[in-house]
């Protein structure tokens, strides 16, 4: 890996849930709803391009304004979990809710390290 944003944490772990989330809905009731497998596939990728893009910004402002955009996909995402669950598109065992508190605790992090050396 380079050491651009691809040393970002936040980043790594947004990577690691796109392949989760493209697992889970390959499964034969998830790939079938096209309307929650798109939009749960479109805000998981959300997270990890937009960690990039402010990445790529000229200053911790903008960095920060993506971030900010990336940690409410993670919510999103985990929102459209819950539902995944509730209409048992997927059970507890197969995914794990706590890596987008992971993705949202460390972007927290790193929104807060900027904006003290923004100063």
């Amino acid at each position: 890996m380079s050491k651009g944003f691809e040393q970002i944490i936040s980043w790594q772990k947004a990577r690691q849930l796109n392949k989760e989330i493209y697992a889970i809905t390959q499964k034969l009731n998830f790939n079938k709803d096209f309307g929650l497998r798109n939009q749960i596939r479109r805000a998981s990728i959300s997270i990890s391009s937009n960690i990039a893009e402010g990445y790529g910004r000229k200053s911790n402002k903008e960095f920060i304004y993506f971030l900010n955009i990336a940690q409410a996909s993670c919510y999103e995402v985990k929102s459209q979990l819950y539902l995944a669950l509730d209409i048992l598109y997927i059970s507890e065992a197969e995914f794990h809710f706590s890596i987008c508190d992971e993705i949202s605790k460390t972007i927290f992090g790193l929104i807060r390290h900027l904006e003290k050396t923004d100063v």
